[in-house]
C-alpha cells in the first residue's frame, strides 16, 4: 500500500469510533489502519449497520416459524411462505436522519432503499406503506418537513409504480427536531426464483449496476448514528439523492437477470455503498474479494478511494455472477441503458482488497467488519426513568367529566392525530398495478390481491408512541397486537412482522430502558400472535441536544394472509337499519388516550389496560365471525376511543348511527376511553340472534346504523355533514 501519514485514534473519534474500538482494529489488522481502511471500520462499526447497541436484545426476539424461508438477518429483506409456490418479501427501515436535514430527498430515497431490499430477493414490490412523526403541525418547520416527505414519497412512489396503499401519520412535539419517516415495502416472488445477498466461487466476477457512483451520502451511515445538533446541516452531502426512473429500469433488469440463474449474489447498495456490499455479501458466503476502484463507473472526477467505498448514491447494486456469464448478463443491463461494469473477482482469502490504480489502498477481513462477525457487541446499561412510576401515580377519579360532549366530538374528529388524511394520500398513486383492494373500500389494514390467485396480502404499519413512551413493555406489546388486530379486522390471518425501532441514544441508560422494555413486549407480543420477526430496522439517535429524545416508537410492520377475498372485510357501515355492537369488555380507563392528552392536557398517566389472552380472544372470535359470514363490517377501537371508531365507520357512507351507554362507566370513559381488545361490528338484523350465538366473548349491543346524524345517549352530538367537515378539513387548512 501506498505510504501515507496513519490516522490517530483522535482521527477514529472524529469518524464516530471509540477508543476501545480504533484499538481493536489495529488488534485485528496487526497494524495501524490507513484513513481509508479506518472510514470502512467508522461505517461497518456504526449503529446503523453493526447493530452493536441493540444485537443482543434483537436476538431474544422469536425469529421462526413453518412460513419462515430466511430468518431476521440473513437476507436483504423478510421472506415468508404464502402458499401456491409464492412467498412474500416484506421490510421496513428508517430515513430519519435525511429526512430531519432535506425532507424531499431523505424521504424519496427512503422509498427507494426499501424497495431495492425487496427486489434483490427476486420479488417484484407490490406495495407501500409508511409511517411518518412530526411536531406541532402549526409550526413552520413541521409544515415545511411534512410537505417534503410526503411529496417526497409520491413523487418516488409514483414515478417508480408501486402503489402505496396505507400508512400513518402522527404528531407530537417531540418529534418537532427529530421527524420519524418509516418506509416499508412488500413484494412477491415464487419460491424457486428467490435471490441471496451472498457470494462464493473464485474467479467469479463482481459487478455493480445501475446509477453512476458520486459523493452524496458518504458517511451517511455514521451520520445516522449520532444525535441531531445545530450543526447537522453540515451534514448534507450525507443525503442521498434519488432517480426514481433509474430505478424502475434497475428493477425489471435485475429480476432479467436473475432469471437467467446465472446470478451467485445480490446486493442493494444503500448504507455504507460498496464497503457494505462486497463485506456482508463476502461474509455470509465465507470468500473474499479483489475490487478495481478505478473501474467503478464515477459521475464525479477525482474522487478518492474512501469516498468511492462509502458513497451512498442511490440506485446501485452489487451482483456477483457466474464465470463465463459475463457478457449474457451485460447484454441484459445495456438493454435497459444501465451502466454494469466489472470491479472485482471472488477469492479465497476471506479478505476484501481494494485497488486504485493498481496500487492497494486497503485490506481488510470482511468478517470482522460485519454484524455477527467480528463487529462490536455492547450490554449497555440501562435504568429505569423517574417519569415511569410517576406516570403510575394517574387517577382517573381527578379528571372531570365535559359538561359539552359535542365540543369534545368535535375536538377529536379535528385532532391532527385522528383527522382525514386524506391530503397526504391523494398524493399518493394507490391504484397502479390495480391490485390494491381499499382504496374505495376502507379497511383497518391495506389488502392487495395477488395476481392469478384468489388470496391477498394484508398490511398494516401500526405504533401509537404514546403507549410506549408512558410504558415501554406494554406499549410495545399493544403496537404488535394493533397490527394483528388491524389485519384480523380485515379478514386476514397474522403471518410475520418487520420492525423499525425508533429510539433516543443508546448511551442514555433511560432511554436504553426504554428500548430493551419495548423489546420484551414485542417479544410477548410477537409469541401470542405467532409472528415471528423477519427483520427490520433500528434507528438510535433520534433525539438533539435542546429538546431531548423523541417518544419511543418501535413501528411494527405486519404481514397477514387472506386465503381467500372472498373473506375480505371492510370498516365501513352498509346501510341504515344494521345493528352496532362492541365485541371486547370496555375498561375503566382514560390512559394515554387522546383525549386525556390534547383535550385536558394530561400528559402523565401509564398505558391503556391491555391483556394479550383477552386480545387473542376477541380476535378470534372476529376471525370466526368474517368466516361465517355473520358481520358486515369491522373495525377497532384505538386513537380517539369508542367514538371515533363510530365515526369513523359512519362517514365512508355518509350514515349516522344512535348508541347507548349501557354500562356504568362515566360518559367520556366509554366513549373516549382507549382500553385495548375491543372492536365495533355492524350486523344484518336477519342475523341478530346467529351473530350473538356465534361470539363466543364479551360483547354488548350499542344501537342501530341511521340515515344521519351522531346520536349518543339520546343526544345529537353530531350532524354527519359537520362531522364530515371536520374530519377532512384539518389538514389542508393547517397545511395549505
Amino acid at each position: 500500500m501506498p505510504v501515507q501519514d496513519l490516522p490517530t485514534v483522535d482521527t477514529a473519534q472524529q469518524l464516530g469510533l471509540l477508543p476501545e474500538e480504533y484499538d481493536r482494529i489495529c488488534e485485528i489488522l496487526g497494524r495501524q489502519p490507513n484513513f481509508t481502511e479506518l472510514s470502512i471500520f467508522s461505517v461497518m462499526w456504526s449503529e446503523h449497520c453493526s447493530y452493536k447497541n441493540s444485537i443482543v436484545w434483537l436476538k431474544t426476539l422469536p425469529r421462526d416459524s413453518e412460513r419462515m424461508l430466511a430468518k431476521a438477518g440473513e437476507e436483504n429483506a423478510g421472506l415468508v411462505d404464502i402458499g401456491d409456490g409464492l412467498a412474500c418479501s416484506f421490510k421496513i427501515e428508517s430515513h430519519n436522519h435525511p429526512s430531519a436535514l432535506e425532507p424531499y430527498q431523505g424521504a424519496a430515497t427512503g422509498v427507494g432503499g426499501i424497495n431495492r431490499d425487496i427486489f434483490t430477493m427476486g420479488a417484484r414490490p407490490v406495495a407501500q406503506l409508511n409511517s411518518l412523526r412530526f411536531g406541532d403541525p402549526k409550526k413552520a418547520r413541521t409544515q415545511w418537513l411534512i410537505k417534503g416527505v410526503v411529496k417526497g414519497i409520491g413523487d418516488y412512489g409514483n414515478a417508480f409504480g408501486i402503489p402505496t396503499v396505507g400508512g400513518e401519520i402522527y404528531f407530537d412535539d417531540c418529534y418537532h427536531v427529530n421527524p420519524l419517516v418509516n418506509a416499508f415495502s412488500a413484494g412477491i416472488v415464487k419460491t424457486d426464483m428467490t435471490a441471496s445477498a451472498t457470494s462464493y466461487g473464485v474467479g467469479n466476477p463482481v459487478f455493480i449496476v445501475g446509477s453512476a457512483t458520486g459523493k452524496d451520502g458518504i458517511h451517511g451511515a455514521a451520520f445516522a448514528s449520532k444525535d441531531i445538533t445545530e450543526d447537522s446541516a453540515k451534514d448534507l452531502p450525507s443525503v442521498q439523492v434519488g432517480d426514481p426512473f433509474m430505478e424502475k429500469l434497475l428493477l425489471e433488469a435485475t429480476l432479467e437477470v436473475l432469471a437467467t440463474k446465472q446470478v451467485i449474489g445480490i446486493q442493494d447498495m444503500g448504507a455504507a455503498g460498496i464497503i457494505c456490499s462486497t463485506s456482508e455479501m463476502s461474509a455470509k458466503g465465507e470468500h473474499g474479494m479483489d475490487i478495481w476502484l478505478d473501474k467503478v463507473p464515477m459521475r464525479q472526477e477525482g474522487m478518492v478511494p474512501f469516498e468511492i467505498l462509502l458513497s451512498e448514491s442511490q440506485e446501485r447494486m452489487l451482483i456477483v455472477v457466474k464465470k463465463g456469464a459475463e457478457a449474457e448478463v451485460k447484454a441484459i443491463f445495456d438493454k435497459w441503458d444501465l451502466n454494469c461494469a466489472q470491479i472485482g473477482v471472488v477469492t479465497d482469502t476471506k479478505r476484501l482488497k481494494f485497488h486504485m490504480h493498481g496500487e492497494l489502498v486497503a485490506d481488510v477481513p470482511a468478517h470482522d467488519l460485519v454484524l455477527g462477525g467480528g463487529a462490536p457487541v455492547y450490554h449497555r446499561e440501562y435504568r429505569e426513568p423517574a417519569y415511569y412510576q410517576e406516570f403510575k401515580k394517574f387517577d382517573i377519579d381527578a379528571v372531570a367529566e365535559p359538561t359539552d360532549y359535542p365540543a369534545v366530538a368535535r375536538h377529536l374528529l379535528s385532532h391532527p392525530n385522528i383527522c382525514s388524511r386524506n391530503w397526504v394520500s391523494q398524493q399518493y398513486d394507490s391504484m397502479v398495478g390495480t391490485d390494491n383492494m381499499s382504496t374505495n373500500q376502507p379497511s383497518d389494514a391495506a389488502v392487495v390481491r395477488i395476481k392469478d390467485t384468489n388470496k391477498a396480502i394484508v398490511i398494516t404499519v401500526d405504533c401509537n408512541s404514546r403507549y410506549v413512551n408512558a410504558d415501554p413493555e406494554e406499549g410495545c406489546a399493544i403496537a404488535v397486537a394493533e397490527a394483528a388486530r388491524n389485519i384480523v379486522c380485515s379478514g386476514g390471518e397474522p403471518v410475520a412482522i418487520t420492525n423499525c425501532l425508533n429510539f433516543g441514544n443508546p448511551y442514555v441508560p433511560e432511554v436504553y430502558w426504554q428500548f430493551v422494555s419495548a423489546i420484551k413486549g414485542m417479544k410477548k407480543g410477537c409469541e401470542q400472535f405467532n409472528t415471528p420477526v423477519t427483520g427490520g430496522n433500528v434507528s438510535f439517535y433520534n433525539q438533539s441536544s435542546d429538546e431531548g429524545p423523541v417518544f419511543p416508537t418501535p413501528t411494527i410492520g405486519m404481514l397477514g394472509l387472506m386465503d381467500d377475498v372472498a373473506n375480505r372485510m371492510t370498516l365501513h357501515f352498509r346501510e341504515a337499519g344494521d345493528l352496532i355492537y362492541l365485541i371486547g369488555t370496555p375498561k375503566k380507563d382514560l390512559a394515554s388516550s387522546e383525549y386525556l392528552y390534547s383535550y385536558h392536557k394530561v400528559k402523565k398517566s401509564p398505558a391503556p389496560a391491555f391483556d394479550l389472552q383477552e386480545e387473542y380472544d376477541v380476535q378470534a372470535a372476529i376471525k370466526s365471525l368474517i368466516q361465517q359470514k355473520l358481520i358486515r363490517s369491522a373495525h377497532d377501537v384505538s386513537d380517539g376511543g369508542l367514538f371515533v371508531a363510530l365515526a369513523e365507520a359512519a362517514m365512508p357512507g355518509q350514515l349516522g348511527f344512535t348508541v347507548e351507554n349501557k354500562t356504568d362507566l362515566r360518559g367520556d370513559i366509554f366513549y373516549f376511553g382507549e382500553s385495548q381488545s375491543r372492536v365495533v361490528v355492524s350486523v344484518k338484523r336477519e342475523h341478530k340472534e346467529a351473530f350473538e350465538a356465534a361470539v363466543g366473548v364479551a360483547y354488548q349491543w350499542l344501537g342501530q346504523v341511521t340515515p344521519t346524524g351522531f346520536v349518543l345517549d339520546g343526544k345529537v352530538w353530531l350532524s354527519t355533514e359537520e362531522a364530515i367537515d371536520l374530519h377532512e378539513s384539518t389538514l389542508p387548512s393547517l397545511l395549505r
